[in-house]
């Protein structure tokens, strides 16, 4: 059984109002007395979920965007439309949703969670594209319910929501091999995520599936951005390295900067090289020519992970669940 904010004041001999103050991050006791009182709580098996439910009767859901290199989430229409997605959902189950960025290299981890432990929170939502697996653990000490959106660890007990990324690839690069008729290359980031990696089990598989080798596809590694990819591709192409007539980009940022590289050595698009991408930006649409890709219903996904989380709040579910959003094809004048 845990150890009560009452019981806790005798165990530190300080008044029951200094020891509230302290676990409801209020004014009244000094930082020191306040992190010693937290670090004791912690030790004798104080339950600080308890301050949630008593400090959130409307209830405020936490999402934690964490960002290592910032290669990947540095382009922020894509999460914009995810959070859209939740703070709809939160609206119409009558919670409200705070945003919290943390930089890898700029905040302590550690005290980012015990802020986020005496905040009030009754359930976080951690946006794990940059994310490791020893982080989500570190995030899983916090006595909420947690969701991890767009990642998934096989070594981590926590429930999860993300794109169907192979399945994704695949239907592209299908779609790319049927057009075309040919051996298909890669354009693959040089920053390494498990989308993309994802991404490319599920090209290989289409690849194969055509009873094509895989080891004869052309792979050129681009940086995952419009200009780190068309510096890369413009290096590639004046080099003279072999070049494929077809592409399947990891993301829109590395297709569209490698369309405007193909087009600034006098390729045409997609006569001389097709080039399909992956996330559907806006971008996308407004090159010339206009970007066929795969789209993702990015704001479905985040509504999806407050309705998750709320059923973790609301049950204590003795499972973790993986889910899983399809993606779809769009069609348009790159293939």
């Amino acid at each position: 059984m845990s150890i009560t904010a009452k019981e806790l004041a005798a165990e530190l001999n300080i008044s029951a109002t200094a020891v509230s103050m302290a676990l409801n991050n209020k004014p009244g006791v000094s930082k020191e007395t306040k992190d010693m009182i937290i670090r004791e709580a912690e030790k004798m098996g104080y339950d600080f979920s308890r301050i949630s439910r008593k400090k959130n009767e409307s209830g405020d859901i936490y999402c934690i965007v964490y960002r290592t290199s910032n290669a990947i989430l540095k382009y922020t229409p894509i999460f914009s439309e995810i959070t859209d997605g939740m703070e709809q959902e939160c609206r119409h189950t009558g919670h409200r949703l705070k945003t919290l960025q943390i930089q890898e290299k700029n905040n302590d981890i550690d005290r980012c969670i015990e802020e986020l432990r005496v905040s009030g929170c009754i359930g976080v939502i951690l946006l794990g594209t940059e994310i490791t697996a020893d982080i989500c653990r570190r995030f899983l000490s916090l006595s909420v319910p947690i969701i991890l959106l767009d990642s998934y660890f096989e070594s981590v007990k926590c429930s999860s929501v993300l794109i169907n990324n192979a399945q994704g690839a695949y239907v592209a690069t299908n779609y790319l091999i049927d057009r075309c008729g040919q051996q298909p290359g890669h354009l693959r980031s040089s920053y390494l995520i498990e989308n993309f990696e994802e991404r490319r089990n599920g090209f290989t598989r289409a690849v194969r599936e055509h009873g094509m080798s895989i080891g004869k596809s052309v792979v050129h590694e681009l940086s995952p951005s419009i200009d780190g990819a068309l510096t890369d591709m413009l290096e590639i192409i004046d080099r003279g390295d072999p070049l494929a007539s077809c592409y399947f980009a990891d993301n829109d940022l590395i297709a569209i900067g490698a369309i405007k590289a193909f087009r600034l050595r006098g390729y045409r698009i997609p006569n001389d090289i097709s080039i399909i991408g992956f996330d559907n930006i806006t971008e996308g649409r407004i090159i010339d020519p206009s970007l066929t890709t795969i789209d993702i219903p990015r704001k479905f996904m985040g509504q999806v992970a407050v309705d998750q989380l709320l059923t973790q709040t609301a049950t204590s579910l003795p499972y973790t669940v993986k889910l899983e959003v399809s993606t779809s094809l769009v069609k348009r004048f790159s293939v």
